[in-house]
């Protein structure tokens, strides 16, 4: 499977944050979000999705099944940033 990534940068309160959204692959099952302000790792998590891989999808449902994910994460932990719960 192709390793799915986002990457955006999110101002706010004066900071440019980096949010970089990467999936490990199918062999780990899980994709990993991290928040950096510069070269600082301010959060890191993993997040297994093997419920998407039990349902065995073709490679392009997978794929776009798997970016949905993603994106919501990626929008949850800016609403955390906004939130001041993360930064």
């Amino acid at each position: 499977m192709t390793i799915i990534g986002i990457n955006k940068v999110f101002e706010h309160d004066g900071k440019k944050l980096h949010i970089q959204t990467e999936d490990l692959g199918d062999g780990v099952g899980a994709y990993e979000v991290r928040v950096y302000d510069g070269g600082s790792v301010l959060f890191l998590k993993r997040i297994p999705y093997t419920e998407l891989l039990e349902q065995q999808l073709p490679k392009r449902e997978h794929e776009q099944a798997l970016r949905a994910l993603m994106e919501k994460t990626t929008q949850t932990v800016q609403a955390a940033i906004v939130k001041g719960k993360i930064g």
